[in-house]
């Protein structure tokens, strides 16, 4: 039996990656959980209807890269985007930043909600730097209508399923990100995606629920998410992932959500 533990930094972005990079203000695939959407409304620096329109960050984009210093070998140097996707329209300048990070030395940890147009240019420009790389896709459902709202302007279920099978058949490091978790029992989507991942299957909660504000027809959406993630329900797909063949079980790895739900109420996460 293995134990989930959190590790020294255990918060958001931080349990993958020393620092985070990002070449833009806003996304287009308009996700209604996204952290960073709410940082940048609540801070004014976008509103609900411009932070679909993706703004270039022409410093990050000029600028030169160093290799940092990281001391955690369970840590990538760099998360890259964190706070927005990578997507045609900008696939140029991310391009252009990846390999500014790449050539000083820094291992660089791809995160998306992937479009197989993107990751096969993105693995044909950096091949020679295979070894300092790690995709991480987010694929949270294999439900078309739940993707469809949560997601809205993101690729579907067959598109990221697609984009993993590139980057795995390339050889590159691959693993996958089921956080949000938008369904009830994800582990039909743990092991459709399980064949294609050489490193981890990271699973977590939505954190931030809305409550208020809501319409009639986004009702069952938000009610939906509210049972799944609730502490009851949580409980019951931790012992579903825990009869998991041993070979899928062994590459799945508890999110901070998770982890300090279980600490809340007194209990070590263990699969």
């Amino acid at each position: 039996m293995e134990k989930v533990e959190s590790r020294k930094i255990t918060s958001g972005t931080k349990e993958w990656a020393k620092k985070n990079c990002n070449i833009g203000f806003g996304c287009l695939h308009d996700c209604p959980y996204c952290y960073a959407k709410k940082i940048a409304i609540h801070y004014k620096r976008k509103t609900e209807e411009t932070w679909k329109v993706m703004e270039p960050n022409l410093k990050a984009i000029n600028k030169g890269y160093r290799k940092i210093k990281n001391d955690d070998p369970n840590l990538y140097d760099y998360m890259f985007p964190s706070s927005h996707d990578i997507l045609p329209e900008i696939l140029d300048n991310y391009l252009i930043v990846l390999k500014k990070l790449l050539k000083a030395g820094n291992s660089v940890l791809i995160v998306s909600k992937p479009w197989p147009y993107c990751i096969d240019k993105i693995t044909n420009a950096v091949r020679k730097y295979k070894s300092k790389i790690g995709f991480r896709f987010t694929i949270t459902s294999t439900n078309k209508g739940r993707l469809a709202f949560w997601q809205p302007n993101a690729p579907g279920y067959n598109d990221m399923m697609t984009s993993l099978i590139i980057a795995f058949v390339k050889g590159f490091t691959t693993s996958v990100s089921i956080e949000p978790n938008l369904d009830s029992d994800p582990t039909r989507l743990i092991l459709n995606v399980a064949p294609y991942v050489t490193e981890s299957i990271w699973f977590g909660k939505m954190n931030y629920i809305k409550a208020e504000g809501i319409t009639e027809e986004e009702k069952p959406y938000y009610l939906y998410q509210r049972k799944i993630s609730s502490w009851s329900h949580i409980q019951k797909i931790i012992e579903k992932i825990k009869l998991l063949p041993e070979d899928v079980k062994s590459k799945i790895r508890i999110k901070d959500s998770i982890v300090k739900m279980y600490k809340k109420h007194g209990i070590e996460v263990q699969i």
